[in-house]
């Protein structure tokens, strides 16, 4: 099956959501642990929360560029 090449308009929008990507998960994955730290009253689990949305946001990155790369020589 042959690939059909995408147009700009649809690579920019791939790439801006990239930029995206690891921001919000980080953001998101704090915002829950901080809620989590506040519902149950520790002060632990932003921090795990932090480090899951870090985890989270470099698997997403990691997985695009490796959808964008594949088939490609050299």
């Amino acid at each position: 099956m042959v690939a059909r090449r995408k147009s700009f308009t649809e690579q920019a929008a791939e790439y801006s959501t990239l930029a995206l990507l690891l921001p919000v998960s980080i953001f998101v994955g704090w915002l829950l642990g901080h809620l989590l730290d506040k519902a149950f009253g520790t002060d632990y689990l932003n921090i795990a929360g932090l480090l899951l949305g870090i985890v989270a946001g470099f698997v997403g990155l990691i997985r695009q560029v490796m959808r964008d790369t594949a088939g490609k020589d050299g």
